[in-house]
């Protein structure tokens, strides 16, 4: 079950950013432009143009603090979804603006997206799915030697696996077909 800390400070931060507090921008900027910045990096494959928009993100939330609202997720995840769109909103520009060819534009933006959208879900998932999927692929451990790192059982390794595959696997669905 997750902790109201992180909520009560997602609320606390935007009450501060609505009053103007500089310190409180400063404190958002150290805690999320690596997120920002490397999601955009991510989409953008342009450090450039990731710094750009990293500016660009946090600027727009100390213009609309009002603009987050607690009932749809938490801070992180809203300055991961301001990042998302305006890192693919750059890339359709830039992409229009140096070829006519459609198809090839959205497949580039798609790919990007679905990028983007994996490393979000991951980042995201809860920390024992996270250090599941860790252990499977980037070091290499099968179910069974993950269940003994983790000190949980096989069937519990089995199911935090097979879950943060299926949450995985979603970052592969288009959102706008599914409207």
């Amino acid at each position: 079950m997750a902790s109201p800390a992180p909520l009560r400070w997602d609320r606390q931060m935007q009450q501060r950013l609505a009053r103007g507090e500089e310190s409180a921008l400063g404190e958002l900027y150290d805690r999320f432009a690596s997120l920002v910045h490397h999601l955009a990096n991510k989409i953008m494959d342009d450090p450039e143009a990731a710094e750009q928009i990293t500016r660009e993100v946090f600027g727009y939330i100390w213009e609309n603090p009002d603009a987050f609202d607690a009932k749809h997720g938490s801070l992180r995840s809203w300055v991961a979804a301001l990042t998302h769109r305006q890192a693919v909103n750059r890339l359709r520009q830039v992409a229009h603006g140096a070829t006519r060819d459609r198809e090839a534009v959205e497949a580039k933006v798609h790919a990007a997206s679905t990028a983007a959208r994996a490393d979000y879900i991951v980042s995201s998932m809860p920390y024992p799915l996270r250090q599941a999927l860790d252990l499977a692929y980037k070091g290499k451990r099968n179910y069974r030697q993950a269940a003994a790192e983790l000190g949980v059982s096989e069937d519990e390794a089995r199911r935090r696996l097979r879950l943060g595959l299926q949450l995985l696997s979603t970052a592969a669905d288009d959102p706008e077909r599914q409207l």
